[in-house]
């Protein structure tokens, strides 16, 4: 039987757990949201075709590998409503900002409570360490 600072533990554990999975998950979505509007962009303003004014500039060699026109060009075309949708992209990329700042707070709480809780009673980690070893 645990005893309930060992209990308390490792819930706070269990809640730092959580969090990082949740931070993992914001993180995520937000360079998900980010490349959609670094796309939308792209799409909106166009970005300068590669090797135009690097021809005599380049090597040879290096040169015969630049994309074709075509072929950047295709990567733009392939979402028409993107650009529609600039606002509401950097609508929700400011939501999951807030929520991400959000989450980090209360991961960065929840740490501080188990350091806190921690401090106050040292001997709960070794409790702990004997608890896990033996169980393996």
């Amino acid at each position: 039987m645990t005893s309930p600072v060992e209990q308390r533990v490792n819930d706070l554990r269990l809640d730092r757990r959580a969090l990082r999975a949740e931070r993992a998950r914001v993180a995520w979505w937000r360079r998900l949201v980010r490349a959609r509007l670094d796309l939308a962009v792209a799409q909106a303003a166009r970005p300068q075709t590669l090797g135009e004014e690097m021809a005599f500039q380049l090597p040879l060699d290096v040169g015969l590998d630049v994309p074709r026109p075509a072929a950047l060009a295709a990567v733009l075309d392939s979402s028409t409503e993107a650009v529609d949708r600039l606002g509401e992209l950097r609508a929700l990329d400011e939501q999951l900002s807030t929520y991400a700042a959000g989450v980090e707070d209360a991961l960065t709480r929840a740490t501080d409570r188990l350091v806190a809780r921690l401090a106050a009673d040292p001997g709960v980690i070794v409790a702990g360490l004997r608890e896990h070893l033996g169980r393996g």
